[in-house]
């Protein structure tokens, strides 16, 4: 029997960790740091995602079999690669094979070296001249930030006023970061939706499609978020399109990587658009999607552990990954304020029962002395709803949302509104 680490404390480790407990061969599963909702499933160990050395000696002294890293900051500092020089075996991609998230730069380089398609860009280190570039071009512009932004590093500026206060912030005041590097694209237009695909060199075994919501609030207004929401089983994605996404995208990059000395061997997010001209790439992450991760895995008949197990130890799979052709849906709850500024502390009843059909994922949670959960974050739960079809899913999707009581925790009520126009 096996004993797992999962690396992370949000909505995504809680998936992970829920997938995990369904394994024969798991016995015994820690989250670090975990939090409110995942210490149900998990044994949760106070260490930070990103205290590598830390990690890797509780790993050590508890004699863990395999290591699950969830964040993009964790596997930006290297986790990775210091747990492989340690011997320990962990599932994720390295330092420079993330860089195919944490360097939009390297990211668009590498897809038009390989052909990989996507929107025409140009990088800028100068405020002055990436503010030229812009004015001279058609709105609205896609501005990038070149480093990880927890989501948040990109604006889609409308007007010269939007996209000069956002290159304030990316190149003069490093609201973002420190990388001094932005990056301006042509804007592109249509349906995104995400593709994850477990990822081992040139090995891609392909995830279920999902579609996640940006928007703070209805009808796709306000601020981009982490994620309000997601949903399967999208209706505008014909097979044509989703073999070529999965031919031209997922496995042409992957390949690309190999080609360039840092092979993948963890997740490969896709977060592509359906346009005009086809099916093009507008990020790539190099973990499981927030959001999407949470509708996706309820989705997995297969053991996950040996997925993971595989894709760490380069191991082929000796069969398929089994997927239920059922559909999901998951509304987020988020506190009042989010993305901005936001008041933590209050109690929230959850009133609602669960069971494989009907989760519920803590994203920011705490306990309070009493025991009772209380908000601890911007994306605080995840209602997901598992049915044959995804009118079904989004009823009792939103029956769970409304069932749970807090007062300040707020919701979009069009989740999945693609595949019902």
């Amino acid at each position: 029997m096996k004993k797992v680490l999962v690396v992370g404390g949000g909505g995504r480790e809680h998936a992970i960790v829920d997938a995990l407990s369904r394994s024969p061969q798991v016995e015994k599963i820690y989250c670090a740091p975990g939090n409110a909702g995942i210490a149900s499933q998990a044994e949760c160990v106070p260490i930070k995602d990103t205290d590598v050395q830390s990690l890797m000696d509780f790993a050590r002294n508890n004699g863990i079999d395999l290591t699950v890293v969830g964040p993009e900051a964790a596997l930006a500092v290297g986790i990775v690669d210091a747990f492989r020089a340690a011997g320990l075996a962990i599932f994720g991609h390295s330092r420079k094979a993330s860089y195919i998230e944490s360097s939009k730069e390297f990211a668009k380089e590498l897809m038009e070296k390989y052909g990989v398609p996507t929107a025409a860009y140009r990088s800028f280190t100068s405020y002055a001249e990436a503010l030229e570039y812009v004015s001279s071009r058609p709105f609205p512009a896609v501005l990038k930030y070149d480093g990880l932004a927890a989501g948040k590093g990109v604006v889609i500026a409308e007007t010269l006023e939007e996209a000069d206060a956002a290159l304030k912030d990316m190149l003069l005041d490093e609201a973002f970061g420190t990388s001094g590097k932005v990056v301006v694209e042509d804007f592109l237009s249509g349906p995104e939706f995400s593709f994850m695909c477990f990822v081992d060199g040139s090995r891609v075994y392909p995830m279920p499609l999902s579609q996640d919501h940006k928007r703070a609030f209805d009808n796709d207004k306000g601020p981009n978020t982490g994620g309000m929401g997601a949903y399967t089983g999208l209706t505008f994605i014909t097979e044509e399109d989703h073999q070529f996404a999965l031919e031209a995208v997922l496995q042409k990059t992957a390949d690309a990587m190999v080609a360039e000395g840092c092979p993948l061997s963890g997740v490969l997010y896709g977060g592509l658009m359906k346009t005009s001209e086809g099916v093009k790439v507008i990020e790539f992450n190099a973990r499981f999607g927030d959001p999407e991760t949470e509708v996706v895995l309820p989705l997995m008949d297969s053991d996950i552990y040996d997925v993971f197990e595989a894709v760490a130890t380069g191991r082929e799979l000796s069969s398929p990954i089994v997927w239920s052709e059922d559909r999901t849906m998951g509304v987020v709850m988020a506190s009042k304020g989010y993305p901005g500024s936001y008041s933590k502390g209050y109690n929230i009843e959850l009133n609602v029962g669960e069971d494989r059909c009907h989760r519920i994922f803590h994203m920011g949670t705490a306990r309070s002395e009493d025991g009772s959960y209380r908000t601890a974050g911007g994306r605080v739960l995840m209602c997901v709803a598992r049915a044959h079809d995804l009118a079904s899913c989004k009823e009792e999707a939103y029956a769970m949302v409304k069932a749970i009581k807090c007062e300040n925790l707020f919701y979009r009520n069009d989740i999945a509104h693609w595949a019902f126009e």
